[in-house]
C-alpha cells in the first residue's frame, strides 16, 4: 500500500503507514511532494546515501517534520521529550511544552527583543496556525532545507544549513517579489549516547536574512526604504 505521506519518507523517518495511523497529527499526515521537488531541483549537494552528511540531513528533516506536525511531544521519536530543549541565538532553552505556549514553529525561531514598532513580524501576536498560514502563503512551493557541511559527528553534531524558498505570496502587506529567499545558519544537535535521541538543539542565524527580503517589494508597489530593511535585518545577537 502506498504511503499516505506522498513521498516524504524518502528523506524522513517515522512515516510508515503504521506510524501514521498511531500518531496525533495537527492537520492530518503531512505531504512533502511539493517541497521535496524544490529540494531535489535546487539543493547544492547530493550526499551519498549513508554518509555522515546524509544521516544528519535526514535527522534534521525528520526532527523538523515532528516539530511542526505532531501535537503530542510523546509521539516525537527523534527526541527524548522528557529531556529535550531547543534554543535559538543563545536564548533560553525551551521544552516542547514551553515552545507550544509561544506558538511553536516559526514563532520560536523568530523571537526578538526589538521594540514592537520595529517588528515586521511579531511572534507575540501570532498563534501556531496563523504563523503557518503566513509563511505557507508566501512560500507556495515550500521552504526547503539542506545540510551544507557537518563539522562534527555524534554525540554532538554541529552542521551548517541552508533554508530557501521563493516569495510567491504577500507578507504582512508587502507585495510578492517572486525572488529567492535564503537563510543560512549553524545547528547543533546533542544526542543521548544510549538512545541516540536528540536532547538539545541549538540554532544560530540572522533572522533578517528571512524577513529583510520579504519587505523588498514594498507595500502597494512602493519600494521599502533602506532604513526599514536595515531595521528588519538587524543581527539577532544584538536584539
Amino acid at each position: 500500500m502506498a504511503s499516505l505521506v506522498k513521498g516524504g519518507a524518502k528523506y524522513r523517518d517515522y512515516l510508515s503507514d503504521e506510524e501514521l495511523k498511531n500518531t496525533k497529527w495537527r492537520n492530518g499526515p503531512p505531504s512533502y511532494d511539493v517541497v521535496d521537488k524544490l529540494f531535489e531541483q535546487e539543493r547544492t549537494h547530493v550526499w551519498a546515501e549513508g554518509s555522515v552528511e546524509d544521516k544528519v540531513q535526514r535527522l534534521l528533516k525528520t526532527w523538523e517534520m515532528e516539530l511542526v506536525h505532531k501535537i503530542d511531544p510523546n509521539d516525537m521519536k527523534s527526541v527524548d521529550p522528557t529531556k529535550f530543549k531547543k534554543s535559538v541565538n543563545g536564548r533560553k532553552g525551551l521544552t516542547p511544552e514551553e515552545a507550544m505556549k509561544l506558538g511553536g514553529g516559526y514563532n520560536t525561531f523568530l523571537q526578538t527583543s526589538l521594540p514592537e514598532n520595529l517588528r515586521v513580524y511579531n511572534p507575540d501576536d501570532e498563534t501556531f496556525e496563523s504563523s503557518q498560514n503566513v509563511f505557507r502563503s508566501i512560500f507556495i512551493r515550500g521552504f526547503a532545507i539542506e545540510v551544507l557541511h557537518v563539522y562534527s559527528g555524534p554525540p554532538e553534531i554541529v552542521y551548517k544549513f541552508r533554508h530557501w524558498g521563493y516569495m510567491e505570496g504577500p507578507f504582512k502587506g508587502y507585495v510578492a517579489t517572486g525572488q529567492l529567499v535564503e537563510l543560512f545558519g549553524i545547528g547543533i544537535f546533542e544526542l543521548e549516547k544510549e538512545s541516540n535521541k536528540i536532547v538539545k538543539a541549538e540554532f544560530f542565524f540572522d533572522r533578517g536574512e528571512l524577513l529583510g527580503p520579504l519587505m523588498k517589494g514594498g507595500k502597494n508597489g512602493e519600494s521599502t526604504s533602506e532604513m526599514a530593511l536595515l531595521e528588519a535585518s538587524k543581527c539577532p545577537f544584538m536584539k
